[in-house]
């Protein structure tokens, strides 16, 4: 399957973009006060948004990584 140039690179936008958007969601995740129970242990929002943190970040790379791919394989076509 061929992915055209334009297609690889908001798919590689789109990685790069979801990256920042989840650690900065990572970050305020952990200070939020709604996330700690007064002795230290997480609460059930901080354990949901943590699983919804985590398989952001692996779909993120995933279609980042596809998106790197695609323009790799389309400069190397047009190089041809």
């Amino acid at each position: 399957m061929r992915i055209s140039r334009g297609t690889s690179l908001f798919l590689l936008a789109f990685g790069v973009w979801s990256w920042i958007i989840w650690i900065t969601f990572a970050k305020n995740l952990w200070d939020s006060d709604r996330s700690w129970t007064p002795d230290g242990s997480p609460t059930a929002y901080f354990v949901v948004h943590a699983v919804l943190t985590v398989v952001s970040f692996l779909l993120g790379t995933a279609i980042g990584v596809l998106g790197w791919r695609g323009v790799r394989a389309s400069s190397r076509v047009g190089a041809s």
